[in-house]
């Protein structure tokens, strides 16, 4: 089973097209959503979520249709908005047994699961306090605990390290990627943070205008970058640039050293050969890490 497949989906709001015909379908696990600001990001959210109605175009999330299926969906999928969601006055653990009961739970049984989720997300000495009296890190914690109150097989997270600081970041992320790698639960974790994305989640797909640009593993989208490699020689640097133009690498130079892009297929020992026959000493060569962020641009500059 996918964990979601959209085809042809296009949403409008008036002149502004905030899904384009989008078709994207992503496997069971931890997925990262990606993209500028109107990238269309909230809106395929939403329209997951069966929260608004779509132009044009059908799709499935975990299996329901989100024309037909959106109160099943919303009983199978949990949802941490990136909005202010807390009811002024009540304590965490009622806001979070409220939200298990929306989805289907019986009082006794949303009330007990609310308790061990509020365990879980760190918030067993606050359950009992009012909402609006928690920190920000709190308030995202106790949204988190609302949205697996019920055991949902999905849980979609907005923004979730929005305002956070260090501390309260590196636990959402912690949770986040424990529900997603050792609790058996999927994860679609939308964020603007790169690194939050590349700690939790193992898929990628990046978004603009309302379109797909790119998606797959995030292991196998970095490796294409592996073929770029950072040179430093001992003297006439640009001289052995030269040289290792003509044996067909591209190069940059880079401060004191060179930016070496091999042809495809090909490793760092044409480099190393170069430099034994134009009698060159290397004195630093080390392949260029991909991060996430070069294949994140590199999507939206194709």
């Amino acid at each position: 089973m996918t964990l979601f497949d959209l085809k042809n989906v296009t949403k409008t709001y008036g002149k502004v097209t905030a899904l384009n015909d989008l078709s994207v379908d992503m496997p069971i696990g931890a997925v990262g959503l990606l993209g500028p600001n109107g990238a269309g990001k909230t809106t395929m959210i939403r329209t997951l979520l069966g929260l608004i109605r779509i132009d044009k175009g059908t799709g499935t999330i975990l299996g329901f249709d989100i024309r037909k299926d959106a109160l099943k969906i919303r009983q199978t999928v949990g949802f941490v908005p990136e909005d202010e969601c807390l009811f002024p006055g009540t304590t965490g653990v009622e806001f979070v047994a409220y939200a298990g009961e929306l989805a289907g739970m019986g009082r006794q049984d949303a009330m007990q699961r609310s308790h061990e989720v509020l365990d879980y997300a760190g918030l067993s000495e606050q359950r009992y306090r009012p909402v609006d009296s928690y920190s920000t890190g709190m308030k995202q914690r106790l949204k988190l605990a609302a949205a697996i109150v019920h055991d949902p097989k999905l849980v979609i997270m907005d923004e979730p390290t929005n305002g956070l600081d260090p501390q309260g970041r590196e636990e959402m992320l912690e949770l986040a990627r424990d529900l997603s790698h050792n609790k058996g639960m999927s994860v679609l974790f939308s964020s603007h943070l790169l690194p939050d994305v590349e700690h939790v989640c193992d898929h990628i797909m990046v978004m603009g205008r309302g379109k797909l640009l790119a998606k797959g593993r995030i292991d196998e989208m970095k490796a294409r970058f592996e073929s770029v490699y950072q040179v430093r020689v001992k003297r006439e640097q640009e001289a052995f640039a030269h040289e290792l133009q003509r044996v067909g690498c591209r190069t940059n130079a880079e401060d004191d050293a060179l930016e070496v892009v091999t042809p495809d297929g090909v490793g760092p020992d044409l480099i190393w050969r170069t430099a034994a026959q134009t009698g060159k000493q290397i004195r630093y060569l080390r392949p260029r890490r991909s991060t996430l962020e070069e294949v994140f641009l590199k999507a939206l500059e194709d």
